[in-house]
């Protein structure tokens, strides 16, 4: 059966200091958990009953031993989980100093496994059937990532929901120029693109939120999702109409995993068809409770966690809902 929630990118080991307001030369105690932006996303489509995989390479190494383990673990398939020489499975440390510095340091050199998949190994039936399919900027940054993840685009021909996750991290590319043009690419063969303002800047030149919000749709996609940080998110489709939803009050432990929470609660309210401020105020809600906790995968919530925090939040009376 066709897969309800398909992912391709980043997969890795998370090092998470067990203290925080502390350096890395200072931590004297981590933890050790399942990571990679798309990878975190298909644990959490899968902590609310979906069926999930995700395509991605580790290393020959016990670490990629691991991430085939812990998504097992989790409910998510592993079966499109390759195997490349050409690094060990990817590593990534931060530091913890609440509530909103949190330093990544990526241990991906010379190349992540990753970004290391090949367009001929993709399984481009099980790309087509996805409900929802979901792709990173990260994994346009080099090739043959770049190469496989536009082919999978091309093949799937927008079927189904097709996300594309904006996900800049300038320390994976030469210039910011290089990264618009792949995003560019991409936006043409994707329905939903969801991004922060610095992510949206990189791929439409636009930062004001309802500007970038109309540049992302002029560029392809049907529903463009603007986070905004401390204001909330906003959700404008092609019919101009704007959600702005307000964020949820939160104690920040680490504030890591709250977008790929976001993500894989947005593929929930997309698959159970929701309208477009229930999607993403349940969204925002899940992204709330993960930057209160210390991990991201293992921190994923469930649906019943999610409705009671947007009862705690009394949601109803922070989204609003204008023409732009």
């Amino acid at each position: 059966m066709p897969f309800e929630v398909l992912t391709m990118g980043r997969t890795g080991v998370d090092v998470y200091p067990l203290q925080t307001g502390v350096g890395l030369a200072e931590v004297t105690s981590f933890g050790k958990y399942l990571g990679g932006s798309p990878t975190n996303v298909a644990v959490a489509a899968a902590r609310y009953g979906r069926t999930a995989a995700v395509i991605t390479k580790t290393g020959r190494d016990p670490f990629g031993e691991f991430v085939r383990a812990a998504l097992r673990g989790y409910g998510v398939d592993p079966r499109f989980v390759g195997t490349s020489g050409v690094a060990p499975t990817p590593v990534t440390f931060c530091e913890i100093f609440p509530p909103d510095d949190f330093p990544l340091y990526f241990y991906r050199l010379p190349k992540a496994p990753d970004l290391d998949i090949q367009p001929g190994e993709l399984d481009l039936e099980a790309v087509r059937e996805a409900a929802v399919f979901w792709i990173t900027g990260t994994g346009l940054s080099e090739e043959p990532s770049r190469a496989a993840t536009l082919a999978a685009l091309e093949a799937r021909a927008k079927a189904g929901t097709t996300v594309f996750d904006l996900d800049w991290r300038p320390m994976f590319w030469a210039d910011a120029d290089q990264a618009r043009s792949s995003y560019t690419e991409a936006l043409r063969h994707t329905t939903v693109a969801v991004g922060n303002l610095d992510e949206c800047e990189i791929a439409t030149g636009e930062r004001e939120p309802y500007a970038a919000a109309k540049a992302l749709l002029a560029a392809g996609v049907e529903l463009a999702v603007v986070k905004q940080g401390p204001k909330g998110v906003l959700a404008m489709g092609q019919d101009g109409v704007a959600v702005e939803v307000a964020p949820v009050p939160v104690h920040v432990v680490n504030g890591l995993g709250a977008g790929d929470a976001f993500g894989g609660a947005l593929c929930h309210g997309l698959l159970s068809r929701w309208d477009t401020r229930r999607t993403v105020s349940f969204a925002n809600a899940a992204g709330a409770i993960v930057a209160g906790r210390l991990a991201c995968s293992e921190a994923m919530p469930t649906e019943a966690e999610v409705e009671q925090k947007l009862q705690e939040a009394s949601y109803g009376s922070v989204a609003t809902e204008r023409k732009a």
